[in-house]
């Protein structure tokens, strides 16, 4: 009888230990498809990035849709149609020609901020003794005024300047206008607020919008002038090293949108790239704006920097 009771303890317990053993494994291997299971679920996109800064979330929706500049380079590596990143300003600009004619500028309008605005005042002001001067081009310039402010609605606040004493947008503006050739230079008001790209991107939206308009204007966009040396400080976004970049943005637009590129830029910087001093009419100021000599020279680069049949 004893041996019996003891038979029945030993085999309980050789059982026992036999379905600990199995049950490990299976353990081990329900944790190990519930790790993969989890690690193979896609991380969750539906929540947006807040917008880096005030500046940024009120710019216009233009500078938000636009893409970065590593975007457009794996674009452009991808073979997706878009203009390579390393489309530059020597390779795309406008070379030199025979010396136009003033009344190639009849039909011609410039539009700028203060500095393109010195060339407006410089423009009439010796019109009284040269009558043919840059033709009859006209001028839609203000101080201030960048692509990204002149996308705005209008208001008797905003930016934009008066056309036969009107304010209107530029898109209107060229229109009424009647002309078919648009010099633009803007980007000087813009780097600070929106960065390189933004600022290009403002810049395409703004013309853009004046072709709706005027469908058979071409579109002349001069590279952004630089800054003196002794104001060129690199710690500020407005700086001649952002300049450049933006130039090359610019250059970009124009091969992709086919406009003309005229690399102003080129005629008025030193060999180190800074606005020439002696170009410069407010060197102890802001470091921009042009002298009268200053303005001759731009004039002179325009004349011989003209589209060729």
């Amino acid at each position: 009888m004893k041996k019996n009771v003891m038979a029945l303890l030993l085999a309980s317990l050789l059982l026992l230990s036999a379905c600990g053993q199995r049950s490990q494994p299976e353990a081990a291997s329900s944790a190990a498809q519930a790790s993969s299971s989890a690690s193979s679920q896609p991380v969750s996109s539906g929540e947006e990035p807040p917008a880096s800064s005030g500046q940024e979330a009120s710019a216009p929706a233009s500078s938000a849709e636009a893409p970065s500049s590593s975007e457009a380079s794996e674009t452009a590596s991808s073979g997706g149609g878009a203009v390579s990143a390393s489309a530059s300003v020597s390779e795309t600009a406008l070379p030199e020609s025979a010396r136009a004619e003033d009344s190639y500028f009849d039909d011609a309008v410039f539009i700028g901020d203060s500095v393109s605005l010195k060339l407006n005042l410089y423009t009439t002001q010796h019109r009284k003794e040269e009558p043919g001067l840059l033709g009859t081009a006209q001028f839609l310039t203000a101080g201030s005024m960048g692509s990204g402010n002149a996308l705005q609605p209008v208001s008797d606040s905003s930016i934009h300047p008066l056309y036969n004493g009107e304010k209107l947008s530029l898109a209107d503006a060229v229109a009424k206008s009647g002309a078919k050739k648009v010099y633009i230079m803007l980007g000087m008001n813009d780097l600070a607020v929106y960065g390189v790209d933004g600022a290009a991107a403002n810049m395409e939206t703004l013309l853009q919008g004046i072709l709706e308009k005027t469908p058979d204007a071409e579109i002349f966009i001069q590279t952004a002038t630089p800054l003196t040396k002794a104001k060129n400080i690199e710690t500020n976004k407005l700086n001649n090293s952002n300049l450049r970049l933006y130039n090359d943005k610019l250059a970009e637009l124009c091969q992709k949108n086919g406009w003309y590129l005229v690399d102003v830029c080129s005629a008025v910087q030193d060999g180190e790239g800074n606005l020439n001093a002696a170009y410069c009419s407010d060197p102890d100021d802001m470091g921009i704006h042009f002298t009268d000599e200053g303005c001759r020279i731009w004039i002179d680069y325009l004349y011989t920097h003209t589209p060729q049949a």
